[in-house]
C-alpha cells in the first residue's frame, strides 16, 4: 500500500484548506484511515480517522467542531477538510492506513506542510 498525502500549504488564521491522501496498491484490506499531525518539538498527535467501510469517524479534542474527515471509497481516497485554522495547527500532516482493528497504521503518507500564520 502506498499512501499520497497532499494539499497543505500557507493559510492566514482563520482559513481553510482540504488535505488529500490518496490510496494505490493492496487497498481492499483496508480497515479506517487517519491524519496525525506533527508540529516542531512535539510528539505526534492524532487528528482524526475514518472506517473505510461505514464511514464512522473520530477526532482529537484540538480539532473536534473545525476540522471534517471524509473519504470517495471509488476513487480510494482520504480528505481532511480543516476551517478555522488556527497557528496552533500548523505541523506536518501524515495520513495513515491500517487493515485491521485495533492494529497499529501499518502504511503511513510522506506528510504535508500545514503552516496557519497569525
Amino acid at each position: 500500500v502506498q499512501l499520497q498525502a497532499c494539499g497543505g500549504g500557507l493559510v492566514q488564521a482563520g482559513g481553510s484548506l482540504r488535505l488529500s491522501c490518496a490510496a494505490s496498491g493492496r487497498t481492499s484490506m483496508t480497515y479506517d484511515m487517519g491524519w496525525f499531525r506533527q508540529a516542531p518539538g512535539k510528539e505526534r498527535e492524532f487528528v482524526s480517522s475514518i472506517r473505510w467501510i461505514g464511514g464512522s469517524s473520530y477526532y482529537g479534542d484540538s480539532v473536534k467542531g473545525r476540522f471534517t474527515i471524509s473519504r470517495d471509497i471509488a476513487k480510494n481516497t482520504m480528505y481532511l477538510q480543516m476551517n478555522s485554522l488556527k497557528s496552533e495547527d500548523t505541523a506536518i500532516y501524515y495520513c495513515a492506513l491500517r487493515e485491521y482493528y485495533g492494529a497499529n497504521y501499518e502504511y503511513w503518507g510522506q506528510g504535508t506542510q500545514v503552516t496557519v500564520s497569525s
